[in-house]
């Protein structure tokens, strides 16, 4: 595999290229030059070039879902890999919320062995409970060992203080990873939407912000007493990003990411009662999201995450109140983030969020571009502009409230393992 990539804007955080403009030979899986190579690329070359290139690490999404095993109608492992290509990520950490959930070392293997060597890296997470059901340990060293590089029970909160603690207490002893949503089900209470005006002129049952931030408080105070560390996923509400913020003041060993849904839309996206839009944690008022813009840029929240949530039409096109919560995600961030954020987050920031802290959070290598490193990157375009089809998606599911918008920015190839894929 030859490619050069021209004239490409270089970010990259630890590369002495990083914020230059060079040309980019990649030979059998190997970033052979960085400079002007234009009389030095093999005559099989396949050349990427065009207006305002860029190039990064490859992206690394913390949070998505692939359904498989038990749901393959939405989502399978390689039709999620695509899809996670087509957004421009060569790395995924895949949620265990599966039939039967990923909580054993044979159902993490499974995966491991499914996707091995392929485009994209899809790193299994092993549930922290059994079952997700909050109630025991799973087997969290075993699943370690087996490649789990983290552990979530997904958006199923742990309830149970106590499990909790011996959860941080546990994984503490051999490096593992937790992650965790906050959702205290007795206050968000089967609630449909954000509460707020816009739930009250809907008529629909609200999900207050005070069900994310009593959980984070707590989990934060667990987090305290045991010395350990922990992830928060998908954070959505101000006063959480405030709680977190004060926790890194005091040295707590705390990280967050928010999802890319939450820095682009607010509830008011749900006068029209779109069930693509319907997402849990839900979308909230404009100034939650302009305090999760502001926790990005000050380094409160460390990630951008998707979500990716694939849901068949069975399970959306329904009575608002009976449609389940999610939407995909993967193919539409970058374009959103980048349509929306445009002059209040730069693209450093968004690199940063997309690829180099999802991976620094998973105690993973970051690629760098430079002259002998594999290649691992994402090439992209932050001033082309693309409508959003069902056919953009490479997902089985078309869950999207994007479908039909115009999105500036968009993903060109990815490059990883000595495979590439030109985006159309």
């Amino acid at each position: 595999m030859n490619v050069l990539i021209r004239s490409a804007r270089i970010f990259s955080p630890g590369s002495p290229f990083h914020g230059q403009t060079k040309d980019l030979l990649i030979n059998n899986g190997t970033i052979i030059a960085v400079q002007p190579v234009s009389d030095q690329r093999p005559a099989d070359t396949e050349i990427i070039e065009g207006t305002d290139l860029c190039v990064s690490p490859g992206w690394f999404d913390l949070h998505v879902n692939f359904c498989e095993p038990g749901f393959e109608q939405r989502e399978d492992l390689q039709s999620g890999s695509r899809a996670a290509a087509q957004g421009g990520f060569t790395g995924v950490l895949l949620m265990p919320s599966t039939k039967p959930a990923m909580d054993t070392k044979s159902t993490i293997e499974f995966v491991r062995k499914r996707t091995e060597g392929g485009l994209v890296d899809v790193l299994p997470a092993g549930c922290i409970t059994v079952g997700r059901e909050g109630k025991d340990l799973a087997e969290l060293y075993d699943m370690f060992l087996s490649g789990a590089p983290a552990f979530t029970d997904d958006q199923h909160a742990l309830r149970n203080a106590g499990v909790m603690l011996r959860a941080l207490h546990y994984v503490k002893d051999f490096g593992g990873k937790l992650m965790v949503c906050c959702d205290d089900t007795d206050l968000s209470n089967n609630g449909q939407m954000n509460e707020g005006p816009t739930s009250t002129m809907l008529g629909l049952k609200g999900i207050p912000t005070l069900a994310e931030s009593v959980m984070v408080a707590r989990d934060l105070q667990l987090l305290e007493y045991s010395g350990g560390s922990l992830h928060l996923s998908t954070i959505s509400t101000g006063e959480s990003v405030k709680l977190i913020r004060a926790a890194k003041q005091k040295g707590l060993r705390v990280t967050a990411d928010v999802a890319a849904y939450l820095l682009a839309l607010s509830d008011e996206e749900l006068t029209g009662f779109d069930t693509h839009a319907k997402v849990k944690p839900p979308l909230r008022a404009a100034e939650d999201r302009d305090a999760l813009i502001a926790g990005l840029l000050d380094g409160t929240l460390d990630a951008i995450s998707t979500d990716h949530r694939p849901l068949d039409v069975e399970s959306k096109e329904k009575e608002f109140d009976l449609a389940e919560f999610g939407m995909i995600g993967l193919e539409t961030a970058f374009g959103a983030l980048n349509t929306v954020l445009q002059g209040k987050v730069s693209t450093d920031k968004l690199v940063e969020a997309l690829a180099v802290n999802p991976r620094k959070i998973l105690g993973l290598p970051v690629p760098v571009v430079q002259e002998g490193a594999a290649a691992n990157l994402t090439v992209f375009s932050t001033s082309q502009t693309w409508q959003v089809t069902t056919k953009s998606f490479r997902s089985k599911s078309a869950n999207s409230p994007f479908i039909g918008r115009t999105l500036t920015g968009k993903p060109i190839a990815v490059i990883h393992n000595n495979q590439y894929v030109r985006i159309p």
